[in-house]
Formats: C-alpha cells, structure tokens, sequence
C-alpha cells in the first residue's frame, strides 16, 4: 500500500518594504490633513493679517491697529462663548445680545442717574442676566419649547423692559471707577481683553477636562442616549441656558466698561458674529464639534477681515456680505466635520 504525503500551501500576505511605505506614507498624509484641519482658522487669521498688511502697509499692520483689534474685540468673544456653550448642548439663545444690550443699559442708567456703587450696579445686571437666562431654560426644558422661537421672543420682550427702565437714549459720563478696570492697558491691550482671556482658559477647562464638558456634549448629540447612560440632561441644558446669560451679562459689563455709555439696542450688531464664531470655530482646532478656543479664533479673524474692508474703504454692505456668508459658510463646514467626525 503507497502511502501519498499531501503538501499543503497556504498563500499568505507578505508585507513589503513597498507596502509598508505605502502606508506610512498614507498615515503620513491624513496628519498632515488633521493638523491642517485644526489650525485652519490660524492659518486663515494670518493669510488676512498678510494681506490687509500687504494692500494697508502704513495704517492697518501696526501696533495700535491690532492691538486695538484686541481691545474691542474682548466682548464679542466673550458673547460668542456664552453661545458656544448653548450650542454645543444643541439648543439655540437669540437673545444674548438683548440680554447684553439690557445689562450694559442697566448699569449706565443705575450709575449715571441713580449714584449707585459701580460694582452693586454690575451685581444686579448680572443676575437679571442670569434670571433671563434661567426664565429661557424654564420655557425651552420645562416646557419643552422650542429655543430658537423662545429666546428670540424673550430678546425681544428684554429689551423692551430696558428701553422702558433706561429709555431709548444713549446713556453716557459714567464714573472712572467704572471704566478704569476694563481701559487701563497692559502691553497695549486693555485689561478687558485679558478678563475674556482668563474667562476662556475657565471655560476650557470646564468643558474640554471635566465630566460636565462630556456631558454636555452628550445632550448635545445624543440626548436620548445620555439620559439612559444617567446623565441628567434637564439639569445640563438649564445650567448652560443660565451661564449663556450670566456670560451675556458679562459681556454687557464689559462693553460699558470699555466704551463708557450705552443703551438698550446697542448690542443689536453683535448677535450675528457670535453666531458666526461659534459656527466658524466648529470647523478647527476639535473639527465637528462647537469649542473655546475655535470661537475665540474665530472671533478674531472676523474682525480682521472687518477692519481689513473698512481700511480699504469698501461699503458697509461689503462687511454684512463678508459677516453672512462667513455664517453660511461655517454652518456648512461644521456640519461636514462632525458627520465626519461620527463617521
């Protein structure tokens, strides 16, 4: 009887010299894309700063033009983080800038009419701030309302309140103990820009270390998800519909105290450039989700671009067409990275 001895081969995939740069080269690729990805928005900033600098030599690349930018720029950033952290738990708050405009108001009318304390008038329109704030959670998750159509209705009913508590008309003379602590400068940039700074590197490290930043996140893209992992979501959305307002309320001590006057309306412009910023800095640093840092960024390279157009001497319609179609423009890329992002 011949015994036959069958030789099996089994073809196994060899990994080559070739394929494995190949793929190194690949993995390679996708970091520098990532990285382009995040600093994107810096990358940007300095391609605007580049060019004004370029066209605008002697007026708009000089020290007291950025740091002015700097300066002025500290409330809008400041507002735009009151709204980073609504969106980021998907909701919406329309009226930050009325909440802003009734803070600053109530500070001008209770200073320079009234003689109360500076820091007592700040005291109150704070918590009216905080009070709007919570009223907004008690309609949008009470009484699961929607929360584009309630704080738009809300803006607007706040700063009716304020037009009738300190009337229609530009309040100004308000006291130096007032002004002084948000003007006086340091390397040339007011001390208000580095409150917004200190603000930031809090909310930071709130949102981006802490437990209560990923809950937020949760109730942001899954909600019904992070209430059965435990996580009580009613709570998260009316702590961060309260804190949008007090950051509002911020934001309106912080104007008058640059600027020195106010009224009830004069926060009006700000709205769509929180927006904008927020949106816009979805798109780098984290791409697809809404962040601190992105928003600051983002603040600041819409008002390059602002300042840019006027040192050129453009129309103001060119500015309201840069401002919307920045907005169009994020709201789209922020969409794309975070289906990227799931994905």
């Amino acid at each position: 009887m011949t015994t036959s001895s069958n030789t099996r081969t089994t073809d196994l995939p060899v990994d080559t010299a070739e394929l494995r740069t190949e793929r190194d080269a690949g993995r390679a690729a996708a970091g520098i894309t990532a990285r382009l990805q995040r600093y994107a928005l810096l990358i940007a900033l300095i391609a605007l700063i580049a060019l004004f600098s370029a066209l605008r030599p002697d007026t708009f690349f000089t020290g007291d033009n950025l740091t002015t930018i700097l300066s002025i720029q500290a409330t809008a950033a400041l507002l735009a983080l009151g709204v980073t952290l609504v969106l980021i738990i998907g909701e919406f708050d329309l009226s930050v800038a009325a909440v802003m405009g009734m803070s600053a108001s109530v500070i001008a009318y209770l200073t320079a009419e009234q003689s109360i304390s500076p820091l007592v008038a700040c005291l109150i329109a704070v918590a009216l701030a905080a009070v709007v704030g919570l009223v907004n959670a008690a309609l949008v998750v009470g009484a699961g309302l929607n929360s584009f159509i309630v704080t738009l209705a809300v803006g607007t009913l706040v700063q009716g309140l304020a037009i009738g508590i300190a009337g229609s008309v530009t309040i100004g003379g308000l006291p130096t103990s007032l002004t002084y602590p948000f003007q006086s400068r340091f390397l040339g940039v007011q001390a208000a820009f580095f409150f917004m700074l200190l603000i930031a590197v809090a909310l930071y490290l709130v949102v981006g270390r802490m437990p209560v930043g990923r809950s937020m996140f949760f109730t942001g893209n899954a909600r019904a998800a992070a209430e059965l992992a435990g996580v009580r979501t009613a709570r998260v959305r009316i702590a961060v519909m309260t804190t949008t307002g007090v950051l509002a309320g911020l934001a309106g001590v912080m104007f008058v105290g640059q600027t020195g006057a106010a009224s009830p309306s004069i926060a009006d412009p700000y709205l769509l450039p929180a927006y904008a910023a927020g949106f816009l800095g979805a798109t780098a640093f984290t791409p697809g989700r809404f962040n601190v840092w992105g928003s600051v960024w983002a603040v600041y390279l819409l008002a390059v671009g602002t300042t840019g157009f006027q040192f050129l001497g453009l129309d103001n319609w060119v500015i309201n067409v840069f401002n919307g179609g920045v907005l169009v423009l994020a709201v789209g890329l922020s969409r794309f990275f975070a289906r990227k992002s799931r994905g």
